[in-house]
């Protein structure tokens, strides 16, 4: 299964990014496709936050337009939603410890950690960051 990250998601909404074109037609090939796909929660979340801060975008999108993206991609048959379960802590303490994680690098970790739960086999990012989880196999999508 390939799960997306949050930059993924902003690039394919917002029509001002250069990534645009590449990144909806990624997203429009898995949500239109048969094959399972995921989005981590705090993805969501964070998608939320940026595009609809208008420190970020000007003008930033509205409530009302990342709620109907958001639930776009959520009436796709194959999405999985990747949440925390009974397993998550444990996955989550070994991605802190081996990547010795601290501060805000937590919300990498958290992605990394339900990727790994949830038998993600690979994260489309195009945030280099995500290379200090050594057991999670990320890619590019957009290059």
């Amino acid at each position: 299964m390939i799960a997306l990250d949050t930059n993924v998601l902003v690039y394919a909404h917002r029509m001002d990014s250069a990534w645009n074109e590449r990144a909806a037609r990624c997203v429009r090939a898995l949500a239109e496709g048969r094959t399972p796909w995921a989005i981590p929660w705090p993805c969501i979340h964070e998608f939320y936050a940026v595009v609809t801060h208008p420190r970020i975008y000007d003008p930033a999108s509205t409530v009302d337009q990342a709620i109907e993206q958001i639930e776009v991609w959520l009436e796709s048959p194959s999405v999985v939603l990747l949440s925390e379960g009974d397993s998550y802590w444990d996955a989550l303490k070994g991605t802190i410890t081996a990547a010795r994680i601290s501060g805000a690098q937590v919300h990498d970790a958290r992605v990394a950690a339900l990727c790994r739960v949830h038998g993600v086999r690979e994260l489309w990012t195009a945030d280099r960051d995500f290379s200090r989880f050594g057991d999670l196999r990320t890619s590019n999508p957009l290059v």
